[in-house]
């Protein structure tokens, strides 16, 4: 008789809340580190126009429209504080971290909500009829997080040009964009040689699975405001082995085809496996995440977030976004078999 220790099937845990692409770090952004290693020992200017040229070719903009920073968070102050609003508009729910950055440089926030009876995407033409000189800058996510809603090019176009009749200075996050079908016909970037008041904000983190690097970068065509930039920015503030990661990290196509590929694939999926359930509502998603809305009363985010622990599956609770409640979740899309083990281990309990 074995009187051995009782076994306990473990489970890898696989983080779906921090909306990172599943096929993970690229190998050639291994390769740019190890073959550049001894660039530790350079101060990092020579390495930032490959960068620069490098992010021009893949975002389609460029070189001198620009800006650097170590992560989006970083870029997002330097823009408020440069730009220094008084009164800006955002929407709600969308990511939390605008209104606080918005608040530790003492601009007065207003919301617009979005509406759960259209899915939480954007009127444009109602919120358009909400702006006036009142405000000084809007701020929206495309996709928004955590809806996962996206905003058609025109829509952001039309925005663009009422932004700019009333003064207020638009910043467009494009964080989870690469994550959209046919993205670069959905950029806004090429409305920046057009609009003075448009800001693209980007970032390597999420796409290319790299948070580590500390990469964002902003487009814009406003000579005055990037003349300040080039003026008090701090110089040399991202480091030779992230210039050299991401130079090469940009260019490679194979990463990128199989990204969209598997994102696409798995998001038909999901939504299909999960959207028929009367227990939950999902919300069409357009990036590599999924808003659900837990529609059984007797069981909240907590309840699921625990139920899903026990097999390593940590999803994230939406009760701290503006306008969603604690039967709100967010998840992010992963590898197939990760998929599999995380939609049935929530309609386990959403049966």
């Amino acid at each position: 008789m074995n009187n051995g220790p009782l076994r306990i099937e473990q489970y890898e845990t696989v983080r779906y809340d921090i909306n990172c692409n599943p096929l993970g770090v690229p190998e050639s952004v291994t390769r740019a580190i190890i073959e550049n290693i001894e660039s530790v020992g350079c101060y990092p200017d020579s390495y930032y126009e490959p960068l620069k040229n490098s992010i021009a070719s893949y975002a389609g903009c460029s070189p001198e429209h620009l800006v650097l920073g170590s992560g989006s968070s970083d870029l997002l102050r330097l823009f408020v504080a440069l730009l220094a609003p008084k009164k800006a508009l955002l929407l709600i729910p969308s990511a939390t971290d605008y209104e606080h950055v918005l608040s530790v440089y003492g601009c007065e926030t207003d919301f617009y909500e979005l509406d759960i009876n259209q899915d939480y995407r954007l009127d444009m033409d109602d919120f358009i009829a909400q702006l006036s000189d009142a405000y000084d800058m809007v701020i929206l996510g495309n996709p928004n997080n955590p809806t996962s809603q996206a905003i058609s090019k025109e829509d952001i176009e039309k925005l663009a040009a009422t932004c700019s009749k009333f003064g207020i200075s638009l910043l467009v996050d494009e964080m989870y964009i690469e994550f959209t079908e046919n993205y670069q016909s959905r950029t806004a970037i090429s409305l920046v040689n057009t609009y003075e008041n448009l800001i693209i904000l980007r970032s390597v983190s999420k796409f290319f699975s790299v948070p580590g690097l500390r990469l964002a970068y902003a487009i814009m065509n406003n000579e005055m405001n990037m003349t300040i930039i080039n003026m008090t920015a701090t110089p040399n503030s991202i480091s030779c082995l992230t210039a050299a990661a991401c130079t090469a990290m940009l260019e490679d196509k194979s990463y990128i085809r199989e990204s969209h590929s598997r994102i696409f694939t798995e998001r038909n999926l999901i939504y299909s496996a999960m959207s028929t359930n009367k227990n939950l509502r999902l919300f069409k998603p357009s990036a590599n995440f999924v808003l659900m809305q837990i529609l059984k009363e007797d069981i909240t985010a907590k309840s699921l977030l625990a139920h899903c622990n026990l097999k390593g599956i940590v999803l994230r609770n939406c009760e701290d976004f503006h306008g969603l409640d604690s039967h709100f979740v967010r998840f992010s899309i992963m590898n197939p078999m990760q998929n599999d083990l995380m939609v049935n281990t929530i309609l386990e309990l959403l049966r």
